[in-house]
């Protein structure tokens, strides 16, 4: 992984009436500690953060607070954009989307331009309007993951991802897209900027101030939103995701949760998908990850071959392979971060 110290990389923070609140002030937190961090180290800050508006002066958020826009959209693409640019996202997007065409355009406009594009949230959609994702992977608040599919069928929309981040190689060099889900996979992708930057140390030790905010309640079985998102009112299909998450540590062969449902398998296949949304095996993977993560967070004492075997994914190598193919990060690395 490349790590670059020379010189603050200068983070242009996108904002615009109604914007979500958390979604702007967690990156910002992590790249305030982050330089905490290394000023303790001797070393100038990593991070610029520069808050940009349509208008300067103060931008009502989604909440109580507002941020103090001290740059406009035109000063920057008028001297010239930070290393990143940073676009956050709406509880409203549709509505956001229709009321800012002058974003959009000055997104289309800037993007060559800028090393480092990031949408969070469902900011995607003012990178997908701009045609800036066609034919690329890119994750969004899977509330709206459906609809940005619809809305720019080019797009690959990852529902499931935390984030993703997709380089684009061409005449000018290279540039990064980076978009991730809802709200609080803020922190998780500005904490892999932070690794990209300045390694894997200085992100952990960030990551560690900011644990509280990142670790779930324990307590009962707290399944994803993802996985209620795919819950279904069909009375056999949710009786056997019910089953699926109480028994994750089985064997789910298709004919053995199709013969819980009393259907054939191509029956249920068909039905599974129109009411969740995925197909069963879908559905089984991540329910798998979201009890492995469960464990990893809540239970620093079990073996990554203990975890794999009570989540049904019978070695640690599969373990090691689904964090690697879903999140991006190792069972240990998740472990680190967001573990008691």
């Amino acid at each position: 992984m490349e790590h670059h110290h020379a010189g603050a990389h200068r983070v242009d923070l996108v904002v615009y009436p109604g914007f979500k609140a958390l979604e702007a002030i967690g990156p910002m937190s992590v790249f305030d500690y982050a330089n905490v961090h290394l000023r303790h180290k001797g070393l100038p800050d990593g991070y610029m953060v520069r808050v940009v508006a349509s208008q300067a002066g103060q931008v009502p958020s989604d909440t109580l607070m507002g941020l103090q826009a001290s740059h406009t959209l035109a000063q920057v693409e008028a001297e010239g954009t930070g290393c990143t640019v940073l676009l956050v996202g709406a509880r409203h997007i549709e509505q956001v989307l229709a009321a800012s065409p002058e974003l959009v355009d000055w997104v289309a406009r800037v993007a060559p331009g800028v090393g480092r594009m990031i949408a969070l949230c469902s900011g995607s959609f003012f990178l997908a309007a701009a045609g800036l994702l066609d034919d690329r992977r890119a994750a969004t608040h899977w509330s709206v993951a459906a609809a940005l599919a619809q809305r720019y069928p080019r797009v690959q929309v990852d529902a499931d991802a935390i984030y993703v981040c997709d380089e684009i190689k061409d005449s000018d060099g290279k540039r990064q897209l980076w978009t991730s889900a809802g709200v609080t996979a803020g922190i998780d992708l500005a904490l892999a900027v932070v690794e990209h930057d300045f390694g894997h140390a200085l992100a952990l030790q960030v990551a560690r101030d900011l644990v509280m905010y990142l670790k779930r309640p324990g307590g009962q079985s707290q399944f994803s939103v993802s996985l209620a998102a795919q819950a279904t009112q069909h009375s056999g299909i949710g009786m056997v995701q019910q089953w699926v998450l109480e028994h994750l540590d089985q064997p789910m062969p298709l004919a053995l949760l199709a013969g819980k449902a009393a259907m054939s398998e191509r029956n249920f296949r068909r039905i599974f998908q129109q009411e969740a949304g995925c197909p069963p095996s879908v559905f089984v993977e991540n329910a798998r990850l979201e009890g492995a993560k469960q464990l990893l967070e809540t239970r620093g004492d079990l073996p990554l071959k203990t975890v794999a075997a009570k989540v049904g994914l019978g070695s640690e190598q599969a373990l090691r392979h689904l964090f690697q193919k879903r999140l991006g990060i190792t069972p240990v690395a998740y472990r680190e971060r967001f573990g008691d």
